[in-house]
């Protein structure tokens, strides 16, 4: 399946909270169904980080949060929510600004961004091959964000240890209580506000209401982004500071996976056409090879928008001179074979060209991150059938959170943890509408409603699952005024969708996040 693969300044004040809920939540009847789960829980512990050379001292707490739901069902627990949050010790709260982290899935757990990018710990993995199989290697992330901002890791529903709640004692209105809970949970809407609700529970709980707050997303989190924050912003009253998208999808009509199932939609091809270029600069790939990336890109950017983008509008109009030549262009920019490009109507969805860029040696490219390669299940297939570079980490992620999350965190001692939740039928639907989802609205809502709110974009050239220049085309597209536009800020790195995964692009990431949240905090400006 193609997935579109997230300080209390006294000591003794957040260890009381913690002793206070583990003490209470140990008197659940275990004997009805989901008893455990309709109870917050917490596990508070300490230890240090430290960040290019600061140590960093932090408590954190591995727990959950009990959702409830809407109108007449505001009483029934719906979701246990869990999360992982680091505190900087001698913070002051009320000045510390708190970072909300969530990967995206939809319904993934946020492991990859707790253990690659901006925990505490993080596990080493290979830089564009496969990782060896265990032991991993868990080290000091030199690159936490524990320095600028305190860390909340939170867990979709169904994700991680989240789990959905049925506590009805009849097993038949137990499977229908379900079943409405998945109804109301796994969809565009019924996820922002599951979120929104964790979100302002957390900032009772811990009196983080004063706070400078921010949101950062991966991947389908930036679509959760985009709803999170105007649900936050225009039905909770929660001004956010700033919201930081990495692997941004907004509008799914920009997707290069699939785009041939929606034909007449030329737009995929385009802004996807750089990420092509840059993955064969990569391999070597280019039938003339450029000494430097962003010049070359630069170049391909201004073709796909143009010459190639007005072919691709004239259809079945194109004459076959045009055809030919706007083919051997893309051969230039691609290295994929004139005729294989002619063969595909000058339209290769992500799929294909993972497919085919390496398949004279058999191998495919990753998705995720294209860098990545490895042997093709089907070299006869049209498309990749996995992705090398999901393959090639994931082990050691999961792997490293298994144990760090027991040994360290101390929670989660007889419990799954689920990489995803079991959400196949997530409904799309927003706002009730039906069709691809575009989200940009209720992030353009949010910046209008709250003209001081920042938005910075993150991105990789190598990633083929939200590609880099449809991300930006979104953004330059937002439906905002122009003085707004100057709230945006970008980044580009040469790594993939896990930005993070180059050590030499997670440094990067970090100092130009880190410094974000110190413009932007607003604790200097009283």
């Amino acid at each position: 399946m193609r997935k579109l693969p997230l300080a209390l300044a006294l000591a003794a004040l957040l260890l009381g909270n913690a002793a206070a809920a583990d003490k209470k939540d140990k008197a659940p009847d275990e004997s009805k169904p989901e008893a455990a789960l309709v109870h917050p829980q917490a596990s508070a512990s300490e230890g240090s980080v430290s960040v290019e050379g600061q140590h960093i001292a932090y408590q954190a707490v591995a727990g959950t949060i009990v959702l409830h739901g809407k109108g007449d069902k505001e009483n029934e627990p719906s979701v246990s929510m869990f999360y992982v949050a680091y505190f900087k010790k001698g913070a002051d709260a009320a000045k510390r600004p708190v970072t909300f982290i969530y990967n995206g899935g939809p319904g993934s757990a946020t492991v990859w961004l707790h253990m690659g990018a901006f925990g505490p710990r993080r596990v080493l993995t290979k830089d564009d091959s496969h990782t060896p199989a265990a032991p991993y290697q868990l080290v000091n992330n030199d690159y936490s964000l524990l320095d600028a901002s305190d860390l909340v890791f939170i867990d979709a529903p169904g994700a991680g240890f989240s789990r959905l709640i049925a506590n009805d004692p009849d097993a038949a209105k137990r499977e229908e209580q379900m079943k409405d809970r998945r109804k109301d949970i796994y969809s565009v809407d019924g996820d922002g506000h599951a979120f929104a609700q964790f979100v302002t529970q957390f900032l009772s709980r811990y009196g983080r209401w004063n706070s400078p707050k921010y949101l950062f997303g991966e991947s389908y989190g930036t679509t959760r982004s985009a709803v999170l924050a105007n649900d936050l912003e225009n039905e909770n009253s929660v001004d956010l500071n700033g919201v930081i998208l990495l692997s941004q999808i907004l509008n799914f009509d920009t997707s290069i996976d699939g785009s041939d199932q929606n034909p007449g939609v030329d737009l995929p091809y385009e802004v996807a056409l750089p990420t092509f270029a840059a993955t064969a600069y990569y391999h070597h790939k280019l039938p003339q090879q450029t000494a430097a990336l962003e010049p070359f890109l630069q170049e391909v950017e201004q073709f796909a928008l143009g010459d190639y983008a007005q072919a691709l509008m004239q259809g079945s109009r194109l004459d076959d001179a045009r055809k030919q030549a706007v083919a051997e262009k893309l051969h230039q920019y691609t290295g994929l074979p004139v005729a294989y490009l002619l063969k595909a109507d000058l339209r290769v969805t992500g799929g294909m060209f993972e497919h085919e860029l390496l398949g004279d040696s058999g191998d495919t490219t990753g998705r995720l991150d294209s860098r990545f390669a490895g042997p093709s299940l089907d070299p006869l297939s049209k498309e990749a059938e996995y992705d090398p570079q999901s393959s090639a980490i994931s082990s050691a992620y999961i792997a490293a959170f298994n144990d760090y999350v027991r040994k360290d965190l101390k929670f989660g001692q007889d419990q799954v943890y689920r990489e995803f939740a079991d959400a196949n039928d997530w409904s799309f639907k927003h706002n009730g509408h039906d069709g691809s989802v575009n989200v940009m609205p209720d992030l353009a809502k949010a910046m209008k409603t709250n003209p001081d709110l920042k938005v910075f974009l993150n991105g990789g050239y190598y990633d083929l699952a939200t590609p880099f220049y449809a991300a930006d085309y979104e953004m330059h597209h937002m439906p905002i005024q122009p003085a707004l536009m100057n709230n945006v800020t970008y980044a580009w790195y040469p790594s993939g969708h896990m930005v993070y995964a180059h050590e030499d692009s997670l440094k990067l990431l970090h100092d130009n996040v880190a410094r974000f949240i110190a413009q932007t905090d607003n604790v200097k400006k009283h």
